[in-house]
This record gives structure tokens, sequence and C-alpha cells, in this order.
């Protein structure tokens, strides 16, 4: 039940509370062995599947309030939940059951000439807090994520998706519960009171080790903005696919019509479709049609709109514009440098991709690429942690500290050294 009346003091009390059992629980939590960690992920998998009706019931309530404040599409596809949607996030849970446990893992090894030996190994971030808006699915990919690499997570839901969240939450908790794990290492936050993400943003008092934000350009630009903890995010997914010259046709419309049309709302969806103007003949027309005749609206240079008459021409904010909707810039240029270039000035470092059957044009653009995933010959919207074979993930990373991509249990850990003697001591 989510408390929706703020009132002054009593949310600050409220999240100042959650922080030290949140911080109680992650000692717990971090001494967890895997087969316990891994029986509350299947339990709550199990919970989830027997409450699908209930799960539906809850999102249809956030879904009517969406659709009542003038939502757009792409926003209710997020935030829209069906049986097999259900069934695919109480997989997931199983997925990060199974994976090898993080924690204890032995990252390096050796020995100094004076006999110390000295490991780093994986231990657990500590309390990892989750502000996100539409998404309710996030509630368990963060939530198992985090236990699964001995953290614990304070969840705050947006008030879009609240309803969903907590029918969500209710299962993580069933399954912690089963395990005989504190229920405060999944933490949802019970209130949609704004104030609760500033009080999470400055830490909860040492309580929150860092912060993963999923959700608009806005909630991003705040939390990087006022956060005074760590924070593993990404401002917006401008995501590029480059047909090269030597890109075979079949295989770049296939890869552009999936990368932008599979689900136009997710951060790896295709924004911007570049062209080599050498690219083998017919190829443009061919991209450029498959997509207006998908009914995706296409917004083109000159040489895009000389191709059909159906083609809107770009304005100049087009170009490094996340659309989130079946809208897609085109632009024709000049070779693999300056695709390059257009998406070093434009893009976000998200994902970007490149067709091409070149294989040295390839390693020129992965090497040069610098963004969080680059790939060869394959949709972006394979920017995604289930799909890179880490269960789920709490989130893509585009900076470049300590975690970058999907953020899965290994990037859920930080390490430590532990140096073993047998009575060596350092000479003055």
């Amino acid at each position: 039940m989510t408390d929706q009346t703020p009132v002054a003091g009593r949310t600050a009390d409220l999240m100042m509370a959650l922080g030290r059992e949140a911080r109680a629980a992650a000692r717990i939590v971090a001494l967890a062995d895997t087969e316990t960690k891994s029986r509350a992920l299947r339990a709550a998998a199990r919970v989830m599947t027997a409450r699908t009706p209930e799960i539906l019931a809850a999102n249809a309530r956030d879904l009517d309030a969406a659709r009542a404040a003038g939502r757009p599409a792409a926003f209710l596809d997020r935030l829209a939940l069906d049986a097999k949607r259900v069934g695919a996030i109480a997989t997931s849970l199983d997925e990060i059951a199974d994976l090898p446990d993080p924690v204890g893992a032995v990252m390096a090894e050796w020995t100094r000439p004076n006999g110390l030996v000295i490991a780093r190994t994986r231990v657990p971030l500590g309390v990892v807090g989750i502000i996100f808006e539409s998404r309710p699915n996030v509630t368990a990919d963060a939530g198992g994520l985090c236990l699964k690499s001995g953290n614990a997570a304070i969840l705050r839901a947006g008030s879009e998706s609240i309803h969903s969240a907590g029918a969500i939450h209710a299962c993580l908790v069933a399954g912690l519960a089963e395990a005989g794990l504190p229920a405060a290492a999944i933490t949802l936050v019970p209130t949609i009171d704004r104030e609760a993400v500033g009080l999470m943003l400055q830490g909860l008092g040492g309580a929150i080790d860092v912060i993963v934000p999923r959700g608009g350009k806005s909630l991003v630009a705040r939390v990087q903005d006022e956060a005074r903890v760590p924070v593993f995010a990404h401002l917006e997914g401008i995501c590029h696919a480059y047909v090269d010259r030597d890109a075979d046709a079949d295989k770049a419309v296939a890869i552009v019509l999936n990368g932008k049309l599979r689900r136009t709302g997710v951060c790896g969806a295709t924004e911007c479709l570049l062209v080599d103007r050498a690219a083998p003949a017919g190829v443009l027309v061919r991209l450029v049609t498959a997509l207006l005749d998908a009914g995706c609206e296409v917004r083109g240079d000159a040489e895009t709109a000389a191709v059909d008459r159906r083609v809107r021409p770009a304005a100049a904010d087009d170009y490094g514009r996340e659309f989130l909707d079946t809208i897609i810039a085109v632009k024709v240029v000049d070779g693999v440098g300056a695709a390059i270039t257009h998406i070093a000035r434009y893009g976000s470092q998200h994902t970007d991709a490149i067709i091409t059957e070149n294989v040295a044009t390839a390693e020129r653009f992965t090497r040069e690429v610098d963004s969080a995933i680059v790939l060869v010959n394959a949709s972006t919207q394979f920017a995604d942690g289930g799909e890179f074979g880490f269960g789920a993930e709490i989130g893509i990373a585009t900076g470049k500290m300590h975690a970058r991509g999907p953020v899965g249990v290994e990037q859920l850990t930080s390490f430590k050294y532990v140096v073993r003697g047998t009575g060596q001591v350092r000479p003055g």
C-alpha cells in the first residue's frame, strides 16, 4: 500500500529508516551462500507465476491512469504487462538464480618474491538504490540481480508503475521469506512523494552505495546533477546503424527494421540510420521503402528525401535525438570515416552498429566508435543484459568508471585484496 499524501517530515523519517534496515540486510545478504540466494529467486519466480492475475490487475490500474493522463503509445508499451511478459520476468529470475555467484570469486592471484600471496576477490557493493519510472520488470530484474550479487536493493518506482511494482515486489518478498532472508534485502519505497528521490540521491545518511536511474532524460539528468553517491546511468540511447559500402543488402534491411521497430520504446532502438554513399545500388531505396511501408516515419537529408516523397526533411535536431517512437533519422555519408565522425558528434556512447562484409572496416568501426556496445552485423536491440547472457540487467551504463554496458551481477560487485602470509614483516 503506497502513501499518496506527502507529509512534512514523514517521508524523511521513513526513508532514513528504510536506509538503516537495508544496510543491516546488506550485511546478511553479503554473507549468504549461493544456494540460499538462488532459492529465494526461484521461490519468487514460482510465486510470480501463481500470482499472474493479481499482477495483471495491478498493471491494469497503472495503464488506466497512464491513458487518462494522455501518455503516448511508446510509454504505454513500456508500462504494459501481459501473461507472456510476466512469464518472461519470472523466467528471468530463474535465469539469475542459475548464474554463477560472483561473490568471493578470485579475479587474479599472484605470489610476491617475499612469499606473500595476493588475491583480488569480488565483494558486493552494499546497498544499491534504483530509481525507475514506467518499466515494471525493473522491480524484479533489479531486485534479483542485487540479491544474486550479495547486495541489498532500495527500489523507488514512479507513480506511473507503482501498482505493478508493488505486486511484483510482493513476490520477491515471498521468495526472501522462503529462503530465510530479511525482507529489507529488497525494499520498495512505499511512497510516491518526490522527496524520496532527493533523499536517495543524498545517500540516506550513508546507507546507499550507488544509484541506478532507469527512466527518461529528465530523471537521469536530475540524478546525475544531484547525486552525492556514485551513479551507473545513461542519459539517452541515441543508437546508430551504419550500412557500409560492403554491406549485404538483405542483412542490412533485416537488421535496420529490427533495430528500429522490434520495440521502439527501448533504449537500444536504432534512432539514426547512416548509409554509405557508395553502398550497393538500391540499398538506400530498399531501406527507406521498407521503413516507410512498415509504418515508420523517415526524416532524411536531401539524398534520402529524393528516394520517396513520403520522407520528411530532417531538422537539425533530428540527428542526435532519441525518438523512442516509430520515427528514424536517415543520412547519407561518405564512408566509414564520416559515419564514425557523425556518431562521435551526435551519439550518446550507448550502442552503435555497422553492417558490412569487410572485416577490416568492421575492425576499424569497433576500434574507433567509443560506445558501451558496438555491434557488427547485428541489431542494436541486442543491447540488453539478457541477450548478453547476464540473466537480466539493472541498466545500461555509458560512463567509463567501474561499469559500462549492461550492468549484471559482476558489475554489481567491487573487489578487495586478500593477502596471505607466513609471518612476513616489512623491513625498515
